[in-house]
């Protein structure tokens, strides 16, 4: 177990409080060095050791700084995948393969074994705390059991970090899903992603198969944002065809 200052200077600005942190794995190169086990923010099975151990900030307890723009601002220069505005405009508004949408219902059901979509984070146009998937608002999500999913997760939010996970039903009253919200599926999370830069926009893929069937939810983890409205329904049924 390693204690380090992540972001401190960026993180002391906005809150006003040091922070000791416990991580683990190797470090990463260049702007994220500071940030070892960022790779398990990406699809892993639960949050990176600094979301849930160590020493929070006050912000992340419910203090005077909002942990969403803390997190955005840290993590604006993380490794990983970018998307032009635009391309995320169209990712936000496109129908998926094999999916019906019923915009009446608010309801996209896939049809087939594999399934792949896109979840834009606070597109605009949409509520702030939100999700774009095939141009409905948090729409209730329908797949086979067994299906494998591949949700790309973009934010789009200019001062504000997103995640998605993929959770058992009820962790959306959490205030800090983050620390209660398991991923109900292996791979069923991408639990942080920062502001945007000049770079683009962030954004990860997550990649699982869809266990029994029952309802789930799928929201964003940073703290405060599910209890702000930011979930949907995700429902795995045994009654679709394939």
């Amino acid at each position: 177990m390693l204690i380090v200052v992540v972001g401190a200077a960026a993180l002391v600005a906005a809150t006003g409080v040091g922070l000791a942190l416990a991580v683990s794995g190797p470090p990463l190169p260049g702007a994220m060095s500071g940030l070892p086990g960022y790779g398990s923010m990406l699809g892993g099975a639960a949050p990176p050791g600094w979301m849930t151990g160590g020493t929070l900030p006050r912000s992340m307890m419910g203090g005077g700084a909002d942990p969403g723009k803390v997190m955005g601002a840290v993590l604006a220069s993380a490794p990983g995948p970018r998307v032009s505005p635009e391309a995320a405009a169209r990712l936000g508004q496109q129908v998926p393969v094999g999916a019906t949408v019923d915009r009446t219902r608010s309801r996209i059901t896939f049809h087939r074994s594999t399934v792949v979509l896109a979840a834009v984070a606070s597109g605009p146009g949409t509520p702030m705390y939100s999700f774009e998937i095939a141009g409905m608002v948090d729409p209730t999500v329908v797949v086979p059991t067994g299906a494998h999913v591949s949700i790309e997760v973009v934010n789009r939010d200019g001062d504000m970090a997103h995640g998605l996970v993929v959770t058992a039903g009820g962790a959306g009253s959490s205030w800090m899903p983050m620390m209660t919200a398991a991923p109900a599926f292996e791979g069923a999370a991408v639990w942080v992603l920062g502001d945007p830069t000049s770079a683009g926009l962030h954004a990860a893929t997550l990649r699982f198969t869809a266990g029994p069937p029952g309802s789930y939810e799928y929201l964003c983890p940073v703290p405060g944002h599910a209890a702000q409205g930011m979930v949907g329904t995700f429902t795995v049924t045994a009654d679709l065809d394939r």
